[in-house]
């Protein structure tokens, strides 16, 4: 009971400090958020305040001078928002890349060119204008108006600042009133005392305090989630991030089912190659060979005896190349014990002494297992040719739902898959599982590549070994 409660305690101090360092750093995005949002609020509108004030001064003395102050401020304002709406919305899409990794599209339509007709009239793609400055603008108006980016970008400008206020403002008064509340309680100067009254309502004035700035601080990451989340629907309304990511997963998935289908033909024909050229052409001669041995039986028993022991010596060789070209589609070791005593024993034929260390709960998919052993089976061969290394580690380990293996040697360093195909091979065989490879490899050594496979294991039972070989 106490082993258990102890790690309960500690649990739970864990997921506090999370939580803590979480609604830290939502504080520290909202106030980035504010000062990202001031001054596509404040600028426009200082600007049309001023304008609307200089241009009231000047006409005080007509009628209707405030009328034209106002359409004067709107104006100045609309141009000044104009040119700060396009910078406003890369800062927020800049904040959504670095703190959610959301990818939002700024794609504008193209501009139509001014054309100069037959009349001396300047076309916009729109509308006719006489004047060149007058249909420049009014292109671009029209334009902007019409940019499905540039309206939402428009749109952003608008909802921003009062989206900001929505969020920011409840954890501001959470915050402030509880600093104001913890630290500016009185102190009572007379019936003072730990069960006085006055002391009790204090210490309620300080926990209440304390307890509005915990929960402003743990509000925090959730007003910026909102806050991201309403600008991924503004910015992007047509959802051109999501077909974007799709895009760009049918463009991977048709590359690997590519790769897959060449490394399966390829693997065909090296079967169909060593059959014909190995077991298929001896098998061909024994039976050539038991031909000639019927017609020796009855006149030279001794040439006949000879020819048999050479027949047996083709059968013996025939099944050694066959039980070699199973190996090399499926081992069956591999089949019948696991990925960890498959490269276990691979360690054992390696030309360099290796180190396995495995910890997997139970077995991988067939699939991956032959895909990560015959991985495994290229990187040792390339370790043993290229690196000068004396010695190997292979690590395979689960956890999170990947599978990851890392292969260490203590070599020259400088791998590179671009000088080589095997490297390149075994990133083609891990794309067809959504796998990856990472290489870290500096002149000089070590080498560390790193390979990793979503994958399911098929029960929970843990399996955690060692072997040096």
């Amino acid at each position: 009971m106490t082993t258990v409660s102890r790690t309960s305690g500690t649990s739970v101090r864990a997921q506090a400090r999370a939580a803590f360092a979480a609604g830290g750093e939502g504080l520290t995005r909202l106030v980035v958020v504010v000062l990202t949002a001031v001054p596509g609020f404040v600028l426009p509108v200082a600007a049309a305040v001023l304008s609307g004030a200089v241009a009231a001064q000047i006409l005080q003395s007509y009628s209707p001078g405030i009328l034209v102050s106002l359409l004067v401020a709107a104006f100045v304002g609309s141009v000044v928002a104009a040119f700060l709406v396009r910078s406003v919305a890369a800062r927020t899409r800049g904040q959504l890349e670095r703190w959610f990794g959301i990818r939002l599209p700024s794609t504008y339509e193209p501009r139509p060119e001014l054309e100069l007709d037959g009349r001396g009239h300047w076309w916009t793609g729109y509308t006719y204008h006489r004047s060149r400055t007058v249909a420049k603008y009014a292109q671009i108006v029209h334009w902007g108006l019409r940019d499905r980016t540039t309206r939402a970008e428009l749109l952003w400008m608008l909802v921003n600042p009062l989206l900001v206020a929505a969020l920011v403002g409840p954890v501001a008064v959470l915050f402030g009133l509880g600093v104001a509340s913890t630290l500016g309680s009185p102190v009572p100067a007379d019936d003072f005392g730990p069960l006085s009254g006055r002391m009790a309502s204090v210490l309620l004035s300080v926990v209440f305090g304390a307890a509005m700035v915990v929960v402003g601080i743990l509000v925090a990451p959730f007003a910026v989630r909102i806050y991201a989340e309403a600008a991924r629907r503004v910015l992007d309304q047509d959802g051109r991030a999501t077909r974007a990511q799709l895009t760009r997963r049918v463009v991977e998935l048709t590359e690997t089912r590519a790769d897959a289908a060449g490394s399966q033909a390829a693997e065909l024909r090296r079967i169909e190659r060593d059959l014909h050229d190995g077991a298929q052409a001896r098998l061909v001669a024994i039976g050539m060979t038991l031909g000639t041995i019927e017609h020796l039986m009855e006149t030279d028993q001794e040439a006949a005896r000879e020819l048999l022991a050479e027949a047996r010596q083709s059968s013996a060789r025939a099944l050694q190349e066959l039980r070699d070209l199973v190996r090399g589609i499926h081992p069956p070791v591999l089949a019948e014990r696991g990925l960890g005593d498959a490269v276990r024993a691979l360690a054992l034929d390696s030309a360099l002494p290796t180190e396995v260390c495995v910890s997997l709960p139970d077995r991988p998919p067939a699939p991956v297992e032959a895909a990560v052993y015959f991985s495994i089976c290229e990187l040792l061969a390339n370790a043993a040719k290229h690196s000068e290394a004396d010695q190997v580690w292979v690590d395979i380990l689960y956890r999170a739902g990947f599978l990851r293996i890392t292969v260490t040697d203590d070599g020259v360093g400088v791998a590179d898959p671009s000088r080589g195909t095997g490297l390149r091979g075994v990133e083609k065989r891990l794309g067809t599982f959504d796998g990856v490879l990472s290489i870290d490899s500096t002149s000089g050594g070590p080498t560390t590549i790193t390979l990793e496979l979503p994958c399911e294991l098929s029960s929970p039972r843990t399996s955690t070994s060692f072997a040096k070989a």
